[in-house]
Parts: structure tokens; sequence; C-alpha cells
């Protein structure tokens, strides 16, 4: 088996060091992992291929930003990729400075949002971009404040806006009937790797409003669904986020299937997107 350096989240209750300095605890859980790329059509096929999973969604909206994307449901999380199509992007300039393809974003559901922000602009915290809708809030923070990647808090409204497989306004409509979960169930963790870990996973703990923990190989945060890691850059490449964990319940398949498309570390990794992906058993 893969060696592993943190303590998986399956191993711990969700309520261990959740709480925040003895205050009220609000929900917020991990809900979609961002990656980019330079080519979409290449790495939406390698992970349909590879994970079993289909295209919920392409929000056309992203066009603003001069991107293109695809979201794939992975349980009741989403996976989404997105892609510049001009010049000028942030997304380009992420690409360019990690060196290639990677993951983007930590996007999180709250139920709560106004506290959320007002959280993080007590803490200084440079809100990148944010809307208010009749369905949806949004707010992407700077990577510059955060460190390690961007950290996104949003708010679904309306019916059913908490319930495990409820509406995601980002997925588009219906994205649950391309829900696929053969072998992949849900995502674990995601793995931000930074130049000083600890100070980072303060960093994101404060605004989020959780306690940091300290774990063999770097530190933790954990959501009330997922665990976010703080590691040391291993890679070669600069700050980022750098792996996710999904839960999966056919690994052979998995393996056999990134074999075949060049993208197998190992039987317990994938690489996708730039992403390590770690296969936890479900």
């Amino acid at each position: 088996m893969h060696k592993r350096t943190f303590l998986s989240p399956k191993t711990r209750s969700p309520m261990v060091g959740t709480g925040f300095r003895g205050e009220k605890r609000m929900n917020l859980r991990l809900r979609q992992i961002a990656g980019v790329a330079g080519d979409l059509s290449t790495v939406e096929q390698q992970i349909c291929r590879v994970l079993g999973v289909e295209i919920c969604y392409r929000d056309k909206g992203v066009a603003y930003f001069g991107l293109e994307n695809a979201l794939f449901p992975i349980g009741n999380q989403l996976l989404e990729v997105v892609a510049p199509i001009q010049e000028g992007t942030a997304g380009g300039r992420y690409l360019e400075r990690r060196k290639g393809d990677g993951g983007y974003m930590v996007i999180t559901q709250c139920d709560d949002h106004p506290p959320r922000r007002a959280r993080a602009e007590a803490l200084g915290v440079r809100i990148v971009h944010d809307n208010a809708g009749e369905s949806f809030i949004n707010m992407q923070l700077h990577p510059r404040d955060t460190g390690g990647t961007f950290f996104e808090i949003d708010q679904q409204l309306g019916e059913g806006a908490n319930d495990e497989d409820g509406p995601w306004h980002p997925a588009g409509p219906n994205w649950q009937r391309a829900k696929r979960t053969e072998r992949v169930t849900g995502i674990r963790a995601a793995e931000v790797q930074c130049d000083d870990p600890e100070a980072v996973a303060r960093k994101w703990a404060a605004i989020a409003e959780r306690v940091p923990n300290k774990i063999e190989g770097g530190w933790s945060m954990l959501l009330d669904n997922a665990e976010v890691r703080f590691v040391a850059c291993q890679d070669g490449r600069p700050e980022g986020l750098g792996a996710i964990d999904l839960a999966v319940v056919d690994r052979a398949a998995i393996v056999d299937a990134a074999g075949a498309e060049g993208c197998l570390v190992n039987e317990w990794q994938v690489m996708l997107c730039g992403m390590r992906m770690n296969l936890v058993e479900a």
C-alpha cells in the first residue's frame, strides 16, 4: 500500500477538531474542487474514462472570465475543470505560475453567509470575486491573503439547499442526473502545498473558524465532510492545490483505466488535471 503521510478522514470523527475556540460551530463542508487545464477536452476525457463519471454541466457564464469549463459529480460533491479561451486570464496566469495543469480552488458550502464574509473582512482578507443572487451567494478569497490556493465560501439558497445532494448553482440544474458512483463516491480531502504549512493552516482555520491540527507531514483543518491538509511544496512546483483524496469503491477499475490513459502513478494514486488523486477506500 502506498505510504500515507496523514490520518485519513475515514478514521476520524467528523466533529473532532472542527470547533473554533469554544464558539458555536457553523456548518461548512467541502462541496467542489476546481482544477485548471490548458486543454479542457483532453482532461475531461481522461477524467470520465478513469473515474467513470459524466459531465453534468458546462457553465457558459465563465466565458466572462475568459474560460470554459466542465463539471463532474463525485458523489454529492463536484469536480470542475476550467481552461482559458483567451489571453490574459487569471486561469492562464495560474497555469504559467504553476508550470502546467493543476488544482485551482477549494470551494466550500456554508449555511449562513453574512458571518462568513464579516469574518474574512475582519481578518483583512481581500475578496477577489463575489456575487449575491436569489439562489446563490459567492465569495472567492484572494490567494495572496489566504496562502496556498484559492479558498471559496458559498451558500446555496432555497428549498433543499442544505441537503447533501441538494441544488448547487455552479453545477447547473439537475446535476444529480449525471451522478455515477460505480467507481468513486466522494472527495475526502484536499491537499494544499505551501511554503509555510503551519501559517497557511492557521490562516485558513481562522477564516473558516475551525481549529488547525498538527498531523504527520503537515497540518490539517477538518470540515464537516472532509479534510484540508497543508503540506510543504513537494513536487518542484510552487504553492497550490496539489492533491485530493477520492473515496473509491472500485479501485481496480480506476487503476486499469489510468494505466491505459498513461496517468497511473501507483496502485493508490492517479494523476488527473495535474493533481495527485489519492484512492482511499470508501
